[in-house]
This record gives C-alpha cells, sequence and structure tokens, in this order.
C-alpha cells in the first residue's frame, strides 16, 4: 500500500495556507492528522489533506456543517 506524503512546507502549498497554520492546528489540537516520523519530521497524507478540504465545503457564509 502506497501512501503519497507531504511535509509541512508542501501541505501548506498544496492547501493554500502558511506553514504557520499548520504548526499552529498540530499545537491546537490537529484538525488536520499528521505523521511524526522519528522525533522530529512530521508528514501530511494526501488523503487526509483532502478529507480536510471536504470538511471544508459551505454552501454560504452563514451555513454552518455540524459532526
Amino acid at each position: 500500500m502506497t501512501h503519497s506524503m507531504y511535509t509541512t512546507k508542501e501541505a501548506a502549498q498544496f492547501l493554500g495556507v502558511s506553514k504557520a497554520f499548520l504548526e499552529r492546528d498540530r499545537w491546537a489540537g490537529a484538525r488536520i492528522p499528521f505523521i511524526k516520523v522519528g522525533s522530529r519530521a512530521v508528514r501530511y497524507r494526501l488523503s487526509d489533506l483532502n478529507a480536510f478540504i471536504e470538511k471544508q465545503f459551505r454552501r454560504s457564509t452563514s451555513y454552518e456543517v455540524t459532526s
């Protein structure tokens, strides 16, 4: 089984956000799942990045999705 893995920088570019956004997300509870490789390296799976994008879908600015 092969998973596409992205560094924080690559994941940020894919999502169109800053590296700081992903770093804060990890610190604050990780809405976007990540994988810790060794003691320092962080990787994101493409499937998790795509799932995060799908969860952000809104029909209007007043529409709130509840889980």
